[in-house]
């Protein structure tokens, strides 16, 4: 299945952290990275977020620009696994783009490839995630 493995976007500091939401600059990033799924040969199907403020505001940003259905994920919030991604993926069929927060998007990449492509605020890997060894 592709995967389209997001950073959320540039979000403002502040406490709580479930509840940052994105600057200016992040609301832009967030829009430029759905235009940019929206225009690959295979968008997502599917949306799936975190449930922090920052990371479900970069997921509308794609649902919107790509059409594809949103859901919130608790499985993808801060701390997120390989496991994790598998699980909250289920029987969805791709391509889907998940919105998620580092280290964990640099680690699961590096798990499933071998490399880590670097996650600055609103960037995308896309992953072929086989079966489960």
């Amino acid at each position: 299945m592709r995967v389209y493995l997001c950073r959320h976007a540039k979000a403002a500091p502040g406490e709580p952290d479930e509840a940052r939401e994105l600057t200016g600059k992040g609301r832009r990033q967030a829009d430029e990275l759905g235009e940019r799924l929206a225009a690959l040969p295979h968008p997502p199907v599917a949306v799936l977020t975190s449930p922090l403020v920052r990371a479900r505001q970069t997921a509308e940003a794609i649902a919107t620009a790509t059409g594809a259905p949103l859901a919130v994920e608790r499985r993808l919030a801060p701390g997120a696994t390989v496991d994790d991604l598998r699980e909250a993926l289920g029987d969805r069929h791709g391509p889907v783009a998940t919105v998620g927060h580092q280290p964990d998007c640099s680690e699961i990449a590096l798990a499933l490839t071998g490399l880590d492509p670097g996650f600055k605020p609103g960037a995308m890997a896309e992953i072929e995630l086989g079966p489960a060894s």
